[in-house]
């Protein structure tokens, strides 16, 4: 496999509630982590010890995060909209080569920063907030 561009990782959001993504503007980085917990169903019984893991139990979760330059209003209002609101929309992660990870998110976190000789910046956190769906590349 070829390396991918940086670049193409996307973040898109769901502007309207019903279905239409948009690419978050402005973005510079990109980061996605997916996380499941472990069930452990050792006991004495367990053979020569080792720890034994209950399949298909425990929470799986995704973190996404991002940062960048204001460059789109749309996009910036829409994010402090579902912020404040508490909302938990559809979010799109476009992974250059493997595919799409959509599902709803909570924004956990906002972030405003610059300096007075340079652009303002901002950083977003999400947290997922139900079940999401992957489509690989075909």
């Amino acid at each position: 496999m070829a390396a991918q561009n940086g670049k193409d990782l996307l973040l898109k959001i769901d502007m309207t509630g019903g279905g239409q993504f948009t690419t978050a503007a402005g973005l510079r980085a990109t980061r996605i982590s997916l996380n499941a917990e472990t069930v452990d169903v050792t006991s004495l019984e367990s053979a020569g010890g080792w720890r034994e893991l209950l399949g298909g139990a425990g929470v799986k979760t995704a973190s996404l995060s991002g940062s960048g330059v204001f460059k789109d209003a749309d996009t910036d209002e829409r994010a402090r909209q579902i912020f404040f609101a508490g909302e938990t929309p559809d979010f799109q992660v476009v992974i250059p080569d493997f595919g799409t990870l959509e599902g709803p998110f909570q924004i956990t976190s906002i972030e405003y920063a610059g300096n007075h000789n340079g652009e303002a910046t901002y950083e977003l956190s999400l947290a997922s907030a139900g079940a999401l769906d992957f489509v690989a590349l075909t």
